[in-house]
């Protein structure tokens, strides 16, 4: 009887030290979230389940998830950091005046249906400043027609952001690492 309670024991230590090492993971490392919507077609799709970072400081081009309200997180991509300049002219991003491309967008404009990103400067959209805040982000989603993104909702406050992500799990068949 005795070797069954010591056993018991045991296995209860090992369950909550189990639940204590998630509990740590998920709050200070990595959390699981699913994307909600279109706004990241054709990089992400609805629904898919992907890996959230809470360690990296986000950089131009990573994939970040925010707290958008307090109920609602957005995913969109990093454009503009604190003090860039940020332009779109005939469907290119400009930063602080240099061109760059964008690859992740490659697919959409290769389906011929016009210009992805309708010409703007920072100071055009709800920012309605001409640089990027300190302390915030300028994010767009990929699927520029149909996201609601900095140029809507404002730049983004670094503390609203939860972590970088770019490791779809789910669904199986779409397993993959998302490169820059």
């Amino acid at each position: 009887m005795g070797n069954n309670r010591s056993e018991m024991w045991e296995w209860a230590k090992s369950l909550c030290v189990g639940i204590m090492l998630m509990v740590i993971i998920r709050t200070f490392f990595l959390t699981p979230i699913v994307v909600d919507g279109a706004s990241m077609n054709t990089t992400l799709l609805d629904h898919d389940r992907m890996i959230v970072n809470k360690l990296d400081k986000p950089e131009r081009f990573d994939i970040v998830v925010f707290h958008a309200t307090e109920d609602e997180d957005y995913i969109k991509r990093v454009i503009g950091l604190p003090g860039d300049r940020i332009e779109y002219k005939n469907d290119t991003l400009y930063v602080n005046g240099q061109a760059y491309d964008e690859p992740y967008l490659q697919e959409q404009k290769d389906n011929g249906e016009g210009a992805l990103t309708l010409d703007f400067k920072l100071e055009d959209t709800a920012v309605n400043q001409t640089t990027v805040p300190e302390g915030q982000l300028f994010v767009m989603g990929d699927n520029r027609r149909y996201s609601k993104d900095s140029r809507l909702i404002g730049s983004i406050p670094l503390e609203n952001v939860v972590g970088t992500t770019n490791i779809v799990y789910w669904p199986v068949n779409e397993i993959k690492i998302i490169k820059k």
